[in-house]
């Protein structure tokens, strides 16, 4: 999955569970500041995107991400990381 299908899909859940309009959606897009995502819809968030993954992902993995484009690296390198690693 590339960094780009990683956006589209991430951008519909922000529509579809949040209500963001995908204009809104965008890599530098401060996930607390820009479109108002809190601790909890964040572990939604999570939720939403791990069948993305293929395995469980770990709410420490997501600590340090700020924007969209953080989770877009992030979720890139666990995809494209064997799950033993």
């Amino acid at each position: 999955m590339t960094q780009d299908e990683i956006l589209a899909r991430m951008t519909q859940i922000f529509q579809e569970t949040f209500d963001i309009e995908p204009e809104r959606v965008r890599p530098e897009a401060r996930l607390y500041d820009d479109l108002d995502i809190d601790s909890i819809d964040a572990v939604d968030l999570i939720v939403q995107l791990k069948p993305l993954v293929g395995r469980r992902l770990q709410p420490e993995a997501f600590k340090s991400v700020r924007t969209v484009q953080d989770v877009v690296d992030a979720l890139h390198g666990l995809i494209h990381t064997p799950a033993s690693a």
